[in-house]
């Protein structure tokens, strides 16, 4: 089963940053578009960035200028560059692929059918 998987996730205090890495066997990330959702406790999973196929990134408003998403082809991996981090960025973590050929990267959760295992970003004030 085609799954992908989020790492990179850590406690760190507000204005520090880490950036996170996604995996996705059995896919190759050039041809799909990619998505960052984040999940905190007692709260909808939302959208946090994404990337199409072609390589056009998109960010909700609260983190454009600080998260940057982008691509590797050659290694086949997703990252999520985020910087000036705050405590209200803390969330589980997830990278989904929408599994059409060509797609272009959405803020709709349900338009991603491959998820895998999330990590976890804790900001301390």
């Amino acid at each position: 089963q085609v799954q992908t998987a989020a790492s990179g996730g850590g406690l760190v205090q507000a204005g520090a940053s880490l950036n996170l890495s996604c995996t996705a066997s059995g896919r190759t990330f050039s041809w799909y578009a990619t998505a960052w959702f984040r999940q905190a406790p007692g709260k909808e999973r939302e959208f946090v960035s994404s990337i199409s196929w072609a390589g056009t990134p998109a960010y909700r408003d609260s983190v454009k200028g600080r998260f940057t998403i982008s691509r590797d082809n050659a290694k086949n991996m997703v990252y999520l560059q985020m910087n000036s981090l705050k405590p209200e960025d803390t969330a589980v973590y997830y990278c989904a692929l929408n599994s059409r050929r060509f797609s272009t990267g959405t803020v709709n959760v349900n338009d991603y059918d491959i998820w895998g295992q999330g990590t976890q970003v804790t900001v301390s004030s």
